[in-house]
């Protein structure tokens, strides 16, 4: 079905480029979207007290149709996504995968390690425990079955901030504010890198502790579980938190029986040694002990390469991070793009070269403030104008195909399809027609992307809502800005 879906808009955005649309759109119909669009805010209580920036273009010539506060800077959320994957296929290209090293400096007999295991982490946001696990095997196929030296961890290739500048405290412990390594390991194919999934499952006795699950099985992590199964008439109040600058995650509340598991995604405290632990974990399981400790460091020039795992391709790691918004996905691409540019895995270089970048597509750096790869920051400004000359620009780019299937679909049910666009914009007018990246932070909701009208044409837009009392409610009057366009 998503084949199907972004097929039909390669073939469309193909046509773009040898049909004349009579200027797209005739000038009576761009009348009649500014009508409605006044209408629908004006009469919007969601939009009382709060700001909007509107921005829509012919996806043919980028000409203006319509656009309200366009050139206002505004907090665009997620949407800042948009100008890192655009930058991040710009320098590094489609192909790019993240390798991730392993590394011996000491001789090797009797199935014994004289010396130090290194395992050096290149960026890769997508490692999990099986890759950890292939890795162990290829150590044991070149007959090492003891290592007398340590383990060591070398995140090098990137600095040693972890956090991006804005990040609220109280995103800390989150799936979404967690920290930056250049060695880290993902709980699924979601890949959320530097968390661990928990799911809390109601046991099948009033009064008796839920069972709880950590995916992947680590001991990195603490469990203290408060929680209480309770009757299956009473609320379900879980809470899942991990204290600051620890690994326990402590569980309270209630669960009524019978009821759904509670899944939670926590990030957890210093993902380098998270990453150590799994490593270790699966060299256990395929028989290699380590005699020495668990320790970051850095693997000496001297050292011999042993073996390389390479992550999935650029074009295929935007699928999870722009379909479900990954922000350290974002943070990632970042600080490779100040490495493999500047020599500087840091936000610094790495916005330096987004920056720049955006010089290229048409955009002026002058006119935003951008503060990290993800949007997550409250200070990141960019106007809705800049965001549609960018979905113009990239049309023109010879890996745009991998652009436009990396963006959520409308109404689509498949999560690697739909993504964060999978429960909205599900009606027939709709459904399906609408490719676009989604913002979401307190106050603030965005939406921006393309959309194919009713009589087959292909708008740009973009929307930035900010000051929102409730961004739900910012989310509906998004979608139905989106059906008036559809519509025409």
């Amino acid at each position: 079905m998503l084949i199907r879906f972004h097929f039909s808009f390669l073939i469309l955005f193909s046509a773009i480029n040898y049909i004349d649309q009579d200027r797209v759109i005739a000038e009576s119909k761009s009348v009649v979207i500014e009508s409605q669009i006044k209408e629908l805010m004006s009469n919007s209580l969601t939009m009382q007290g709060a700001i909007a920036g509107i921005s829509i273009r012919s996806a043919a010539d980028g000409k203006m149709i319509y656009e309200y506060n366009g050139d206002v800077r505004l907090r665009p959320a997620s949407n800042m996504k948009l100008l890192t994957a655009a930058a991040a296929l710009k320098v590094l290209g489609e192909d790019y995968t993240f390798p991730t090293e392993i590394h011996i400096d000491g001789p090797v007999k009797k199935k014994t390690l004289a010396g130090n295991l290194y395992i050096k982490g290149k960026g890769d946001p997508t490692l999990t425990k099986e890759d950890f696990d292939n890795l162990a095997k290829e150590i044991r196929k070149h007959g090492i079955t003891k290592i007398k030296g340590n383990l060591i961890g070398d995140d090098s290739h990137f600095d040693d901030v972890r956090y991006p500048l804005d990040l609220p405290w109280s995103d800390e412990t989150t799936y979404y504010g967690a920290q930056i390594s250049a060695l880290t390991a993902s709980p699924t194919t979601d890949y959320d890198s530097g968390s661990v999934e928990v799911i809390v499952t109601p046991s099948s006795k009033e009064g008796e502790k839920p069972k709880v699950k950590i995916t992947p099985e680590t001991s990195y992590v603490k469990i203290v579980n408060h929680a209480v199964t309770v009757g299956e008439n009473e609320k379900k109040e879980i809470t899942i938190k991990r204290k600051h600058a620890k690994n326990t995650i402590t569980i309270e509340g209630t669960v009524p029986i019978k009821t759904k598991a509670v899944k939670e995604w926590v990030g957890v405290w210093e993902p380098t040694r998270y990453a150590l632990t799994l490593f270790k974990q699966s060299l256990a399981e395929q028989g290699i002990k380590v005699y020495g400790k668990i320790k970051t460091g850095t693997v000496p020039d001297t050292a011999i390469l042993m073996t390389t795992h390479k992550s999935m391709p650029l074009s295929e790691l935007l699928v999870p991070f722009m379909k479900l918004s990954n922000n350290v996905h974002a943070e990632v691409l970042v600080k490779e793009m100040g490495k493999v540019v500047l020599g500087e895995g840091s936000w610094e270089k790495g916005l330096e070269v987004l920056e720049s970048e955006m010089v290229k597509f048409g955009l002026n750096p002058k006119t935003m403030v951008i503060r990290d790869g993800s949007g997550v920051s409250h200070v990141d400004l960019i106007p809705a104008n800049e965001i549609s000359k960018l979905l113009f620009a990239v049309q023109k780019e010879t890996w745009f195909s991998s652009y436009l299937i990396s963006l959520p679909v409308s109404g689509v049910p498949e999560k690697m399809a739909g993504g964060s666009l999978r429960y909205r914009l599900k009606t027939a007018d709709v459904r399906g027609r609408v490719i676009a990246k989604t913002g979401t932070l307190s106050t603030v909701s965005s939406l921006s992307g393309y959309v194919t009208t009713k009589n087959g044409q292909i708008l740009i837009f973009s929307i930035i809502l900010n000051n929102l009392m409730d961004e739900d409610k910012g989310k509906k009057l998004e979608d139905e800005f989106v059906k008036i366009l559809a519509n025409q």
